[in-house]
């Protein structure tokens, strides 16, 4: 059953490859073998402006390698509208079904001199990728064949004007995303209340949830990260009572679990800790 067969269906867990170094793919490979059965696993498109393997081509040798359906990132920043096109036909050629579709973080926070070239926004990109699902390129010309792309889109569920947030999901939903995956979330209130506004919009979604590593970074993220509160009492536990960053995300879980269809684990490459998250959910979907 491939990721889109499951939408709706089963709770969902994603999780990330983290960074490959170079052309070193195996390594990444051998690393991404440890994890415990998911449901798909997500490739960056050069974040922060640093070098990465393209992600369509990893998230392919993904697939053949290990089976698991891959959703490369997708952005609007490198890429003209002709090269868009291209490159998302290339990637369904080498068997990419699933694609997140997102802005793309600007290259002046990566080490290159780079240019952004940003000929589209992620509304108008979405619409492309169904415009290629119907056989259609952006001008409404047949190509040739059909693409048969499931798009993610992201989602803040702490967002300080969470119903501006409410609309830009919905117009994503109305451009035509399937399903999206947020942004990282401690705040269970926080998280159930943007559930509350968006399950009536019947797009599946998976919570993105990053386990805190420490006290210093917990009050590091919720400092200096936009748009990531982590309460008090999150910060309180770690502090006090000595409990642990995947304790933490466990908890959250366990109180978000009947609200959402899935959770996006964002564990920067710590397969064991991921692990043991995704043995937690599997123990309460007995």
């Amino acid at each position: 059953m491939n990721l889109n067969e499951k939408l709706g269906k089963k709770f969902i867990i994603t999780t990330e490859l983290g960074p490959v170094k170079g052309v070193l793919t195996q390594d990444a490979v051998k690393k991404a073998k440890e994890y415990l059965p998911l449901d798909g696993l997500n490739i960056h498109d050069c974040p922060m402006g640093n070098l990465r393997i393209n992600a369509t081509a990893m998230g392919s040798l993904i697939q053949q390698e290990l089976n698991i359906p891959a959703i490369p990132h997708f952005t609007c920043r490198d890429r003209s509208l002709l090269g868009t096109q291209a490159d998302l036909l290339g990637a369904h050629a080498m068997g990419i079904r699933n694609i997140l579709v997102t802005t793309g973080d600007p290259p002046k926070h990566g080490p290159y001199p780079s240019k952004a070239v940003y000929d589209y926004n992620t509304f108008e990109l979405v619409r492309l990728i169904k415009k290629l699902n119907n056989g259609l390129d952006y001008n409404d010309k047949e190509f040739g064949g059909k693409t048969d792309f499931t798009i993610s889109c992201t989602a803040m569920p702490t967002s300080k004007d969470l119903d501006r947030e409410i609309e830009r999901v919905k117009k994503k939903i109305s451009a035509g995303a399937d399903f999206f995956q947020t942004q990282v979330v401690y705040d269970a209130p926080k998280a159930i209340e943007f559930l509350e506004k968006v399950t009536p919009l019947n797009t599946p979604v998976f919570l993105g949830l990053m386990p805190l590593k420490s006290v210093k970074m917990a009050k590091f993220m919720d400092k200096n990260v936009d748009g990531i509160d982590v309460p008090d009492s999150i910060i309180s536990k770690m502090e006090n009572e000595g409990a642990s960053g995947i304790d933490i995300a466990c908890d959250f879980i366990k109180e978000i679990f009947n609200a959402v269809d899935g959770i996006h684990i964002m564990a920067m490459g710590d397969v064991v800790g991921t692990n043991k998250i995704i043995k937690f959910i599997n123990s309460l979907s007995v």
